[in-house]
């Protein structure tokens, strides 16, 4: 029986060995039509579908981070990419900095937004972290609703020029291909946290807490790790949304429905994994998006809607995501 069970563990690592190669190809693959995609279909709507993909999904990787490997729920996320998107605005509009620059500083304020803020709320757990994180949504848009030097319920836009030093472009292209290359960043940055020794001390944490403290694992700092460099990656994104759209406000940066796409998509792919926001992402954005367009005026809200849908129908018959088709697939083929 010991020699069954040890070779059934040899074959399933041998798998993910020979798995490997496969995935590196077919990684290879989705970048190239990626990177060559605006040269082929020059629709901006297109394109746009894309880069609130690439978007969302890393939002979603950068949450996951805290939600599905930490295992933290946070709703509050928008938070970080408003002070992110605030953040870049405001460097580029008061002291002309460049949001080539004002980009990484956004998610270095949202980074220290939530160092202060995560000392009193990562001490929570289950529901009550996560209405802790609703509320300093809340305080958030309100405090930024009342700051007149930050434009108040007005908001603030970018100006119109068309300067590469600048991120300002007539055209939606550029914006698209730097949106790919921050995709890749995030992509690269939460593979390495993961696979790292914080990435298993984030999963001892959520597989038992008091168990990992037994074992030596310095809690309190790793949880803090896992806020503060989710909180980064968010703000970062941020700053990139605030000069593409070219305009925000407090309602459209701390919104709680923005904050809850964030945590869809990660669920809908499958929390925990380092695809599964990807995927949740490409299936629900270009899908919510087509159907707002084809909707129209009085469509308003469908896409809430298609997301409640969504959640619903993967909790009942895929509960970790859709990432588990893959792994079906291949235990069924084994």
């Amino acid at each position: 029986m010991k020699n069954q069970n040890a070779q059934t563990r040899l074959q399933a690592a041998q798998a993910r060995v020979t798995d490997l190669p496969r995935t590196a190809r077919w990684l290879l693959l989705v970048l190239v039509v990626l990177a060559i995609f605006p040269l082929l279909v020059a629709d901006p709507f297109s394109q746009q579908i894309v880069v609130m993909t690439l978007m969302f999904g890393a939002l979603g990787a950068a949450w996951n981070l805290v939600g599905g490997f930490l295992g933290r729920v946070s709703f509050g996320h928008a938070v970080f990419l408003g002070v992110g998107a605030y953040t870049t605005l405001l460097l580029l509009n008061v002291l002309h900095l460049s949001p080539w620059l004002g980009i990484p500083l956004g998610g270095i304020v949202a980074a220290a937004v939530a160092f202060i803020v995560g000392k009193p709320t990562l001490r929570l757990t289950g529901h009550y972290f996560a209405m802790a994180t609703i509320a300093l949504l809340a305080v958030a848009q309100l405090l930024v609703v009342n700051w007149s030097w930050a434009g108040g319920a007005t908001g603030i836009e970018a100006p119109i020029a068309n300067n590469a030093w600048l991120l300002l472009f007539r055209s939606r292209a550029p914006y698209y291909w730097i949106a790919l290359g921050l995709a890749l960043l995030t992509l690269w940055a939460t593979f390495v946290l993961v696979r790292s020794k914080t990435g298993y001390y984030w999963r001892a944490i959520n597989g038992d807490e008091a168990a990992a403290r037994s074992l030596g694992v310095p809690a309190e700092r790793y949880k803090m790790r896992a806020f503060v460099l989710s909180a980064a990656l968010t703000g970062m994104w941020g700053g990139f949304y605030a000069i593409y759209i070219g305009f925000i406000d407090p309602d459209s940066a701390f919104n709680l429905t923005l904050s809850i796409q964030i945590v869809l998509v990660a669920i809908l792919g499958g929390v925990g994994t380092i695809a599964g926001p990807w995927l949740g992402a490409a299936l629900l954005i270009p899908f919510a998006q087509g159907m707002r367009v084809a909707m129209g005026s009085s469509g308003q809200g469908i896409d809430l809607l298609l997301y409640g849908l969504a959640i619903i129908l993967v909790s009942l018959f895929l509960p970790k995501g859709l990432i588990t088709l893959r792994l079906r697939r291949g235990s069924s083929g084994s």
